[in-house]
């Protein structure tokens, strides 16, 4: 199963990523982020930096609830995360190649069209 580690070594393996300095991680590619820790929200304290959560960037709504009703148990989203084309993922319940798949497409989904092309042999593994 998936770990931060994996999803660091994931992101950092596309073309044009920086990772932004956080208490997780939190990778972006020309100042667009992708995919990130879950800063989870505790009432009356600031918030969790969970690295056990991966939020990824997927595209649109239908994508969004097409991934929260097929796979419950690896995709949960959040009042917060309402109208935005946001998931959370549970990293300890995903292989490392579906992750691989999933970074990758939310690193397509923030690209702009002149970097996607640097893509072809950087797909990570």
């Amino acid at each position: 199963m998936a770990d931060a580690d994996d999803v660091r070594r994931l992101a950092l393996a596309l073309p044009h990523v920086v990772e932004i300095d956080s208490e997780g991680f939190d990778f972006r590619v020309v100042d667009k982020g992708f995919v990130w820790s879950y800063p989870e929200r505790r009432p009356g304290g600031p918030r969790a930096i969970r690295t056990d959560i991966a939020v990824l960037y997927v595209g649109d709504e239908a994508e969004k609830q097409a991934l929260l009703l097929g796979e419950p148990e690896l995709f949960f989203t959040t009042p917060a995360y309402d109208g935005s084309p946001l998931v959370m993922l549970r990293l300890a319940q995903v292989g490392v190649d579906r992750l691989a798949e999933l970074v990758t497409d939310a690193w397509r989904m923030r690209a702009p069209d002149s970097v996607e092309s640097d893509l072809d042999g950087a797909t990570p593994r």
